[in-house]
């Protein structure tokens, strides 16, 4: 099956063994010429398959055992990824929530409550607030500023729109009893950042990677936030960013 979808400002066409990918992408659909072209076989959801059993492995829990359909999906986001470090665009592993359009990105590790925060946010500001990704959102990252954008891969929840804001900051979700913020330095924040951003096996791609992380200094903020996931806690972030 085939069709074409418009992510991040280009055109990507799809061919792919299974039609869940298209289902799953359907909001992105455009009749427009593609940028380039992304096709999957078989060895590509059987690279998936390894892949998340070996991240099983390490995590300690037991082998999930996924559809060769959904192993699909990841393999074109994977192959998607790939091709937009050439147009300046990263895959970064995170909650995006825009306020009066701008965005703020929440990033930490697996289950310390990014998505519950940017819920709050939502709660706290009503309709000034639009979730833009919960999960795999895309930064386009040039010398006037970072692009981020809502894509279809949005999180088990499917908790995005199909919009793009300029982002101003960075914040590192932590846990903590009392609500606090504060400003940290790109070298504070770089650690976390080559941890949540998509990276590539290629080497070429991988230094390309690289240079556009260093460029996030240039134009993004970066914070560190404890929170209690009291609705406070939104209050608390978006005044020490804003």
């Amino acid at each position: 099956m085939v069709n074409r979808y418009k992510i991040a400002d280009k055109v990507v066409e799809v061919t792919s063994i299974y039609d869940e990918v298209h289902k799953y992408c359907a909001d992105y659909q455009t009749d427009e010429n593609a940028d380039y072209t992304v096709t999957t076989t078989q060895s590509d959801i059987d690279f998936e398959r390894e892949k998340s059993a070996r991240e099983d492995e390490v995590e300690g829990i037991p082998i999930r055992h996924f559809s060769d359909s959904y192993l699909e999906e990841l393999a074109v986001y994977r192959k998607i990824a790939e091709q937009m470090i050439s147009y300046d665009t990263v895959l970064f592993h995170g909650s995006v929530v825009a306020v009066d359009g701008i965005g703020y990105l929440f990033t930490a590790k697996s289950g310390t409550g990014k998505s519950t925060h940017t819920r709050l946010w939502r709660e706290y500001f009503g309709n000034r607030a639009v979730m833009v990704n919960d999960d795999k959102p895309l930064l386009k990252i040039t010398d006037s500023g970072v692009t981020v954008y809502g894509t279809p891969y949005n999180g088990k929840h499917r908790l995005g729109t199909y919009i793009s804001v300029p982002l101003k900051a960075i914040c590192i979700l932590t846990r903590a009893t009392v609500n606090h913020i504060e400003p940290i330095s790109f070298e504070q924040a770089y650690k976390m950042l080559l941890q949540q951003v998509y990276r590539p096996v290629d080497s070429v791609l991988m230094m390309k990677t690289l240079t556009l992380i260093d460029r996030l200094s240039d134009s993004v903020e970066f914070y560190r936030l404890g929170c209690n996931m009291d609705i406070s806690a939104a209050k608390v972030a978006y005044e020490g960013m804003r």
